[in-house]
């Protein structure tokens, strides 16, 4: 009895050294697992997901646009004499309403057919535009923005009448009517001030989605996803990032800007939660060496990936400043023979840039290394465009000047 009893402490002491040997195991591949997290998780915040750099084929927004006219206007509208497209709008909307406009007894005939009376200031011709967002259901509401055509100073207050919206096939896809919101002006005899575009407003939900732009998602045997940026590296990391999550090779680069995925036989007929998942997956974009110069603004944008030779630089300009400061001279109190004159000062001084100092960059010195040295020269904006512009001149700028 004593022999079993001690065998079994044997054996339950065995038992528990083992369990805690794979405990302590497990909790140092976990300490290991999470001593890696400060390493993996920026990498994984620095990628963007699809959605954020690529659209789907098929969802797309189209745009509206129409010709209205604005009623209601505080003697701001179109001067019916210079604005003659006005005036037979009016005419044409007052006759389609049973309003007659023809010329009385006593009225005047002009050569356009109206009479010489229609002269009001409280209506403008106006473009009416919107954007019809993908896959809208007929009695959805939009947007839409109201400009003036003529010489309306303002549409402060005004009212649209019933305006169709057109596509590009001609097709009328919503009408628009509503309040307008816009700018306004205000002032006296002396100043004013105006705040906004007053000749431009717009109306909150102010169409009525008619027509629907036929598509179905469903059906789609395949779908092209068409990258923002178009990229060859770009193009195929989110075709590998898909297949990955598919598990099959459903998805190639047809070009730098297309990815053509086939849908699987397990997402026939659900399209929809296809692109959802897919929309979803972080893809690391790449981008070319690229910089972007404005010279209105004396702006410069720089890609990471710029790169630049071995090359010395030195900057300086020749500065004259030249200051006159003339002096009144005056005759001393109670003399006789002297005049008030005016005596010239001249202050010249000439800063030849002697401060300058010559830099020497690397080759493949970074971005930051790159405005750094610059930087140190006492460069600023408008002298690095043209900095730039001559390295790129001489070859040793590893990257692309884009102009605006």
């Amino acid at each position: 009895m004593i022999r079993l009893v001690d065998k079994a402490v044997r054996d339950w002491s065995k038992m528990m050294a083992f369990s805690l040997t794979q405990f302590f195991r497990r909790c140092a591949a976990a300490l290991a697992i999470f001593s890696l997290l400060p390493v993996t998780l920026p990498h994984a915040e620095a990628a963007s997901r699809i959605k954020d750099i690529a659209d789907f084929e098929g969802v797309r927004d189209n745009m509206l646009v129409g010709y209205g006219l604005v009623v209601g206007l505080n003697g701001t509208g179109d001067t019916l004499l210079n604005a003659e497209f006005t005036r037979q709008s009016l005419i044409g909307m007052l006759e389609r309403l049973g309003v007659n406009t023809r010329p009385s007894q006593s009225g005047t005939t002009n050569p356009t057919g109206g009479t010489d009376t229609l002269k009001p200031k409280d209506v403008a011709a106006v473009i009416v535009t919107a954007t019809l967002p993908s896959y809208t259901r007929s009695g959805s509401r939009i947007d839409i923005t109201v400009s003036s055509l003529g010489d309306s100073s303002s549409l402060q207050g005004g009212t649209l009448l019933v305006t169709p919206l057109v596509g590009a096939d001609g097709e009328v896809y919503a009408v628009g009517q509503g309040q307008i919101s816009s700018g306004y002006t205000a002032g006296g005899a002396a100043a004013s001030v105006t705040k906004g575009v007053p000749t431009s407003g717009r109306i909150a939900a102010g169409a009525v989605v008619e027509r629907e732009v036929a598509a179905n998602m469903d059906r789609m045997e395949s779908v092209q996803i068409l990258l923002r940026n178009p990229d060859l590296t770009t193009a195929r990391r989110v075709a590998q990032a898909i297949n990955a999550y598919l598990g099959t090779e459903a998805a190639r680069p047809s070009d730098p800007s297309a990815v053509r995925l086939a849908v699987p036989a397990r997402f026939q007929g659900d399209t929809v939660a296809l692109l959802t998942d897919i929309e979803q997956l972080r893809v690391q974009p790449d981008q070319l060496a690229k910089v972007v110069i404005d010279d209105r603004t004396g702006t410069i944008v720089m890609g990471e990936n710029v790169r630049i030779s071995t090359v010395a630089i030195a900057q300086g300009n020749l500065t004259i400043r030249i200051t006159e400061t003339p002096q009144v001279s005056q005759p001393a109190p109670f003399s006789t023979g002297g005049t008030t004159t005016t005596v010239p000062r001249t202050d010249i001084q000439v800063d030849e840039g002697a401060d300058k100092k010559l830099a020497v960059l690397q080759a493949g010195v970074t971005i930051q290394e790159l405005v750094t040295g610059l930087n140190a020269l006492g460069i600023g904006p408008r002298d690095l465009i043209t900095i730039l512009q001559d390295i790129k001149a001489a070859g040793a700028l590893q990257a692309e000047i884009e102009v605006m």
